[in-house]
């Protein structure tokens, strides 16, 4: 290990571990910062990839946030009944500004909604579909629900779109 430091390498392989001094924190509506215990400052992006991160989706069954009375968000764990004050959706950050793709993307028939979607996230959004229980609106539907979106089924039969709401569920 400490012949990778002489040379300049890091111990590891991950581009997102931090530092020596730092560490990873969320504010009250999931935005991820860094803070430098060394320097005693914080800031947006990461330390060493530069990208902003946010919290995508909400807490794990049986966690619940809180704060305490300094104004300092903690989190409890009701099952295994313990509480702790680093956010347990830490493990699932997103990036808040993704790399747009250097060249254009080409579509054509062949291109499924799962294809375009893909590296998208729609949590929060709600999304209508329109002929949603069959062909493209079924598969549109499908794919917008499994990225996140709240999918809103418009069909003209209702037994065919319940039929299509247990069809994407239970590939979800």
């Amino acid at each position: 290990m400490a012949a990778l430091r002489y040379a300049g390498l890091d111990d590891t392989d991950s581009e997102d571990e931090l530092p020596l001094g730092w560490e990873q924190r969320t504010t009250k509506d999931g935005w991820v910062y860094y803070a430098n215990h060394t320097e005693e400052k914080t800031q947006w992006e990461h330390p060493k990839t530069g990208k902003r991160k946010r919290i995508a989706g909400d807490l794990p069954y049986g966690w619940e946030q809180e704060t305490d009375e300094n104004g300092q968000v903690y989190f409890v764990d009701h099952i295994n009944k313990r509480t702790t004050y680093l956010d347990p959706r830490l493990a699932f950050t997103v990036d808040d500004n993704p790399t747009k793709p250097t060249t254009r993307q080409r579509y054509d028939g062949s291109t499924t909604a799962m294809e375009i979607l893909q590296g998208r996230d729609f949590t929060g959004k709600v999304v209508v579909v329109t002929g949603a229980n069959s062909g493209i609106g079924f598969e549109t539907a499908k794919s917008f629900a499994l990225h996140g979106a709240h999918v809103i089924l418009a069909c003209r039969n209702m037994t065919r779109a319940n039929e299509a709401v247990s069809r994407i569920l239970g590939e979800w």
